[in-house]
């Protein structure tokens, strides 16, 4: 796994938006030597905000959207359209404004779907398997780009502290008896996370600074799921400056541009 380097953004808006023109700049390269891109989505405020940012951009125009898999970190099991699910928030701040493949944007299914939270999640880890190709080396493709969100209690996806969910290998679970609603989710679990190429974690605010000491220090993952968040290739912590107020100095990784 990739050693995490740090960027700092002044504020939540200046993140949202040299975010998004990363993620541009990522698609564009991949999509030039590959052909095709994958991305993961995540939800939350800056999650969205960056989504909503990309569409805003005449830069958006330089993705093709029709060549790109677009899969997501983790849902809230909740019916389809619901304003709390991850895919919804998505689908406003950005894929009804582009033109992409229906068939490559891959949602986990809700309730509506007529499946329990178990079986959603071995429909979308079976996607993932068929999605997978030799070079990946198992079965989750090496997603190009992840983003991820962090809580204050340092979860990504769907993985708070000291759950089940983090001992589990499989790629896709149920959650259960989240602390924050809704109690119910699928999540990606860190295995799954770690097969990326590039995992991105966003966090932005005060209120987050002391997880992100944590996820950059040698605390453990069950704890601290977001110490367990590392790409293959990359690992960053984009951070606005409240985020990053707590970061040791001697990390030495942090660049403000």
């Amino acid at each position: 796994m990739s050693v995490p380097s740090v960027v700092v953004h002044r504020d939540a808006d200046v993140l949202a938006n040299a975010v998004a023109a990363r993620i541009i700049t990522r698609l564009v390269d991949v999509q030039s030597a590959k052909g095709s891109a994958s991305i993961v989505l995540t939800g939350g405020t800056v999650g969205i905000a960056t989504l909503a940012a990309i569409a805003a951009t005449p830069a958006r125009d330089a993705v093709d959207w029709r060549r790109l898999d677009i899969w997501w970190g983790d849902e809230r099991f909740v019916p389809s359209g619901d304003k709390e699910r991850n895919e919804t928030g998505a689908r406003e701040a950005l894929l009804d404004h582009v033109d992409v493949n229906p068939e490559r944007v891959h949602v986990m299914l809700g309730p509506d779907s007529g499946l329990t939270a178990e079986e959603s999640a071995e429909s979308y880890a079976a996607e993932l398997r068929r999605a997978a190709r030799p070079e990946d080396h198992g079965p989750v493709p090496g997603f190009d780009v992840m983003l991820l969100g962090m809580g204050p209690d340092a979860h990504v996806a769907s993985l708070f502290p000291g759950m089940p969910a983090l001992y589990d290998t499989r790629a896709v679970v149920a959650v259960h008896g989240a602390p924050k609603p809704p109690p119910t989710r699928i999540s990606l679990t860190l295995p799954a996370i770690q097969s990326s190429r590039e995992v991105w974690v966003v966090a932005a605010g005060e209120e987050k600074s002391g997880a992100v000491r944590l996820a950059l220090s040698e605390s453990g993952h069950v704890q601290v799921p977001a110490s367990g968040a590392r790409g293959r290739a990359r690992t960053l912590f984009l951070l606005d400056r409240a985020a990053a107020s707590k970061i040791p100095p001697e990390l030495g990784r942090i660049s403000s541009p």
